[in-house]
């Protein structure tokens, strides 16, 4: 039994388990058959949306500055797509709901993101602090207000895909606490209710993963 509300997002109280976050590199356990098994629906169809997603990443990045860089938030967002699905079974430590995993992802990319920028591309970094028709009375302004936001990204890309994670499951588990005391009726209407949010977890987690990797994917395309 939980001690308290926020327990499930603790690695070390779940059943005693103290290797939940092996749950992250679950993936590269279960993933390398794909490649030399005879091809299944499912290969072709995470086929399918790795091209989608290669077609789209490169639309963004532009046709001549690719070079394999989608492949990277391709792998980005299958990492992240994965650990926010294994985390809606029961009993599984939930890893993109801490901000130790997804700072982690972000802050290391936002910053060689800023180096190549500055050391590479010094005027196109400089002319990105003063959008183009800005009154020059506000250009100190504006320079301190891009400044603040190119500064707090990486820490909006951990906090918008860990507070999402944590949303759903704390309201999940709110539900499904209230269960023993219902009648059978409103039991079975709560059944609903969680079936319901489930599923809403479920598009929250690809939507979440392919948020992420769309404002990496522009983050990068900045400083080119």
């Amino acid at each position: 039994m939980m001690m308290n509300l926020f327990s499930s997002f603790d690695p070390s109280t779940n059943l005693g388990f103290n290797l939940n976050w092996f749950s992250v590199v679950t993936m590269l356990i279960i993933t390398p058959p794909m490649f030399w098994l005879i091809p299944s629906r499912f290969h072709f169809m995470w086929m399918k949306i790795i091209f989608s997603l290669h077609k789209e990443f490169k639309t963004l990045l532009g046709e001549n500055k690719t070079q394999g860089s989608s492949l990277i938030f391709i792998s980005l967002f299958s990492m992240i797509l994965f650990s926010n699905f294994i985390g809606l079974f029961p009993y599984i430590f939930t890893s993109t709901s801490h901000m130790s995993m997804t700072l982690s992802l972000s802050l290391p990319l936002w910053l060689s993101f800023m180096l190549y920028g500055w050391l590479n591309n010094t005027t196109h970094m400089l002319s990105h602090l003063i959008p183009q028709g800005t009154p020059p009375v506000l250009m100190p302004f504006m320079v301190c207000i891009e400044t603040i936001s190119n500064l707090i990204r990486p820490g909006t890309l951990a906090i918008r895909l860990s507070a999402n994670m944590i949303a759903g499951h704390l309201l999940l588990t709110l539900l499904g606490n209230t269960g023993p005391t219902m009648s059978l009726l409103m039991l079975n209407l709560l059944i609903i209710t969680q079936i319901l949010l489930l599923t809403l977890e479920s598009a929250v987690a690809v939507i979440q993963s392919y948020v992420f990797a769309i404002l990496s994917t522009l983050y990068s395309k900045e400083v080119n």
